[in-house]
């Protein structure tokens, strides 16, 4: 069954590709190349897909899967097919015979149509799972809490194909609120296994437990069931226990970034684009607010200062110069505050309205800022509350944000309070442990709409 819908999935993306490049030479009517050029750049186009899709793993099951996550590896993977065309027009010297409109036209609706076959049948799918066909049942093993975490998430989302059908309390005096059997000897939990055909058996145990691990692994090493570790890492992981794959090796993550290679991937790959469209779209007020700073005060039009990018490396930030120039002691960083006359009236306002950071979409150009992240201060304040509010140096294990989820949520401008840095930390590192490209979406409107002004800005 699963060989017939990788099948069907390789067929379907390479008529969408195939079919939504001659609806888009259609839509461009006027100055169409030579057919038999595009239809090889098409043919390219499609066989290379075969070998980078499954390579992404967009082939993959989708059991337990988002849809976010499936729309943006479908996304990246196209995005990286069309990118690989484009330069292999370069380096044959054709880059001048593809028609850039109809290639736009050919790129968006095939990325939509993939996108939208997929989502369809997840939602569909979704609805057969709901109705309880296609699911696996799963045994969870497990002690505690942890156990009855797993279990409720299968409740909850039953669309993700999995049905919790009993657990097997491994710790005796261990409670278990769980809505299924529990079951208190092992030679009773292996033989409801076996009888009553359940496909998966989920080991939601402390690593503590070793020797009940391999005691359940080895009763179950002759079935043909799907054996898998969730281990509780709850009291040792910063962020929850994200699986990685080092030299072939699986590792659990316990402290590190939690985005995975592909995730940081797209996110890069989204924010070079969005920073470009950005900075075009923007080119007439980075204009008009340049000419008002230099002619609001003596001094350079954009203020420069150094902050800590990802992993703790230096940069040089930039926004618009919004105070006069004025002296500042060696170490000491005074904070703009409530009145301060250093402000300029066209700083004031450039302040209120986020104006004054449009030249950091420079920054994240270059690389060393995201769109979307935690907000970087300035090297004194790392000094100081790294050492005083914990979890503070995990803000930097991704790159920093223009916006990011503190500041739509109330938590920006001055830090004259402890308080108010811990509150900025504690939602920075939310953001750390719950990413995904709908949050950053969310967070972006979020700044369009209602971030620009704040009372918190002066």
């Amino acid at each position: 069954m699963r060989g017939i819908t990788d099948l069907a999935s390789r067929v379907f993306d390479v008529g969408v590709i195939v079919l939504t490049a001659l609806v888009a030479a259609q839509i461009r009517f006027d100055d169409v190349p030579d057919r038999s050029f595009y239809m090889a750049f098409v043919a390219f186009a499609a066989a290379f897909s075969l070998a980078v899709f499954p390579a992404l793993g967009v082939y993959e099951s989708w059991r337990g899967r988002s849809k976010t996550a499936l729309t943006g590896q479908v996304a990246l993977s196209w995005f990286i097919v069309q990118g690989c065309a484009m330069a292999l027009m370069f380096s044959l010297h054709k880059i001048d015979f593809v028609s850039r409109l109809w290639f736009t036209y050919w790129t968006a609706m095939a990325g939509a149509a993939m996108i939208s076959g997929r989502l369809g049948a997840h939602v569909i799918l979704g609805r057969v799972r709901n109705a309880g066909l296609n699911l696996h049942q799963v045994a969870v093993a497990g002690c505690g809490d942890h156990c009855d975490v797993i279990v409720r998430k299968m409740d909850t989302t039953p669309a993700a194909g999995f049905r919790a059908s009993a657990a097997y309390n491994v710790k005796s005096g261990a409670t278990m609120n769980t809505r299924v059997p529990v079951f208190e000897e092992h030679a009773a939990f292996a033989n409801y296994v076996r009888t009553q055909h359940i496909d998966e058996v989920w080991l939601a145990l402390p690593l503590t437990e070793e020797r009940t691990i391999l005691k359940l692994v080895d009763e179950f090493r002759n079935d043909l069931i799907n054996i898998r570790f969730m281990p509780d890492v709850r009291t040792l992981a910063l962020f929850e226990g994200s699986v990685t794959n080092l030299l072939g090796v699986p590792t659990i993550n316990l402290a590190a970034s939690p985005l995975t290679p592909n995730a940081v991937m797209q996110k890069e790959l989204f924010d070079r684009c969005f920073a470009a469209a950005a900075l075009l779209a923007v080119a007439p007020i980075l204009l008009a607010c340049a000419i008002a700073v230099k002619l609001s005060s003596r001094g350079p039009v954009f203020f420069k200062q150094r902050r800590k990018g990802a992993d703790g490396r230096v940069f040089t930030i930039y926004k618009f110069r919004s105070m006069r120039l004025h002296e500042q002691k060696a170490g000491v960083l005074e904070q703009a505050h409530r009145g301060d006359s250093r402000v300029t009236k066209v700083g004031a306002f450039l302040r209120r309205t986020s104006l004054d950071e449009l030249p950091q979409f420079f920054n994240v150009l270059r690389g060393e800022m995201s769109v979307v992240g935690p907000r970087p201060h300035a090297l004194e304040h790392d000094d100081l509350y790294q050492k005083v509010v914990s979890g503070y140096i995990h803000r930097y294990r991704i790159k920093p944000g223009i916006t990011g989820w503190a500041q739509v949520n109330g938590f920006r401008g001055e830090t004259d309070r402890i308080e108010k840095m811990e509150g900025r930390v504690a939602h920075d590192l939310y953001y750390l442990g719950n990413w995904s490209f709908g949050l950053d979406m969310r967070i972006i409107f979020a700044t369009i709409f209602k971030g620009m002004r704040h009372t918190n800005a002066y």
